[in-house]
């Protein structure tokens, strides 16, 4: 079988140079101290399948799976070591190599992966039904009724961490073109995403009126093809490049000055489309463009030196600390915008937290995969966040936000979780000026 692995730059394999810098940055082989659970351990087994020394295997399987794919050893590489793409084509080949199959594994992928993340609208669809069954009690009753306990045992376990859908999506909140009052400076299209479509909405609210608050006209398709993220990280390169090829066809890289995401997670793959097309005659170059116009929202706002408000986002000071997104802090290299717009907004006092980019445990579906591992993680955060007295907790990816939001609860916390985008968009409309015109 030919193998991805093997078909990589060989010198992307070779850059690894064993130092072991990124020994103390990961998050798994700080918890067991083996050398396997390690970048440079897992670089190791990848580049001995790229050599035809070891096959793969289901421990090899099981080790990829075991990483979070949080890219802190990438920040901490002083040789530049592309891990992402190692990790996602070695992903890609355990796919192909068809060792983790099972019926039950089968099912859930094809349906998520291959079904819901692959259509929109089914996917809004498939939201409205859980949101009935939210807003008319069942949920509650369910649990009431202890009726959970006939889940299987990880749907039991993730089940107190279902996500409440908003009462409205982003294309019922967002025009598709909206203009702001004063001259238009810059052109921008707007990404929705998936979870944040269907759960923060009002986010993706937000993120237009600070843009347009900004002097961008905010160009927002209605509706928009999942980025590939989710595909990419579990080895589904092709549905990637497929989804990739949609959405540079919704939104044209050319036509626009930026191309904006508020989604950590997202953010990180959608920079890396000339990846997934570079073998594309008609796609590469226009993917390569694509790469060029993405900006997170919040490194879009520093590039344009934005506005800082004149208002508070709330009547009383806010005590605020931040937790950094893996792909926005690791993935995309983005660490000090969010914290220059938090100390912008007159009322925010923002204290560090300790450990802010060490990973939360949501990565994905990892609370799925690694249950033990991704709650051990999620204990580590909740005990930085709460020993810094803060009232708000700010952070930037709908995983991280849910995932977190979840461990406060356990935790009977009542610290607030919201967007560091959020608290700027509601500076700004306390000033009474909210500039839009659809």
């Amino acid at each position: 079988m030919a193998y991805k692995l093997k078909e990589l730059d060989y010198s992307i394999l070779q850059q690894c140079m064993h130092c072991g810098m990124c020994l103390p940055t990961c998050p798994t082989y700080d918890t067991t101290k083996r050398e396997r659970n390690s970048p440079r351990g897992r670089i190791a087994l990848m580049r001995a399948v790229a050599d035809d020394k070891i096959s793969i295997t289901q421990e090899f399987a099981d080790e990829m799976s075991y990483c979070l794919g949080c890219l802190a050893c990438e920040t901490a590489c002083p040789a530049g070591v592309n891990y992402a793409v190692l990790f996602e084509t070695a992903r890609s080949d355990i796919e192909q190599s068809k060792i983790n199959n099972s019926l039950t594994r089968n099912f859930w992928r094809f349906l998520t992966l291959r079904g819901l993340f692959m259509h929109p609208r089914a996917l809004r669809s498939a939201a409205v039904l859980l949101r009935w069954y939210q807003q008319f009690g069942i949920q509650s009753l369910v649990r009431k009724c202890h009726l959970t306990t006939f889940l299987p045992a990880n749907l039991r376990r993730l089940e107190p961490q279902t996500p409440r859908i908003c009462r409205k999506f982003s294309h019922q909140l967002i025009a598709a073109y909206e203009n702001p009052m004063e001259p238009t400076t810059y052109r921008v299209a707007l990404l929705t995403g998936c979870m944040q479509d269907l759960t923060f909405s009002d986010v993706n609210r937000d993120t237009a009126d600070v843009l347009l608050a900004n002097h961008c006209s905010v160009h927002t398709p209605p509706v928009q093809p999942c980025c590939g993220s989710l595909h990419g990280h579990n080895g589904e390169t092709e549905l990637a490049a497929r989804l990739a090829r949609r959405m540079i066809d919704l939104m044209p890289p050319e036509n626009f000055d930026a191309i904006i995401t508020n989604a950590g997670g997202c953010g990180a793959h959608l920079r890396h489309y000339h990846n997934l097309l570079a073998d594309d005659p008609q796609y590469a170059e226009r993917a390569r463009e694509w790469d060029r116009k993405i900006r997170d929202i919040h490194e879009w706002l520093i590039q344009i030196n934005f506005r800082p408000p004149h208002a508070a986002p709330a009547e009383t000071p806010l005590h605020v600390t931040y937790h950094e997104s893996c792909h926005l802090a690791h993935g995309q290299k983005i660490t000090q915008q969010p914290r220059e717009l938090l100390r912008s907004i007159p009322g925010v006092i923002l204290t560090e937290l300790p450990e802010s980019n060490w990973c939360c445990g949501s990565a994905g579906v990892y609370s799925i995969t690694q249950p033990e591992q991704s709650a051990n993680l999620l204990d580590r955060k909740v005990k930085h966040i709460l020993a810094t007295g803060a009232d708000v907790l700010a952070t930037s990816n709908p995983g991280c936000h849910l995932q977190i939001a979840a461990g406060l609860e356990c935790a009977g916390s009542t610290i607030t979780l919201i967007q560091p985008i959020t608290l700027l968009a509601r500076a700004y409309r306390n000033e009474k000026k909210i500039p839009i015109t659809s």
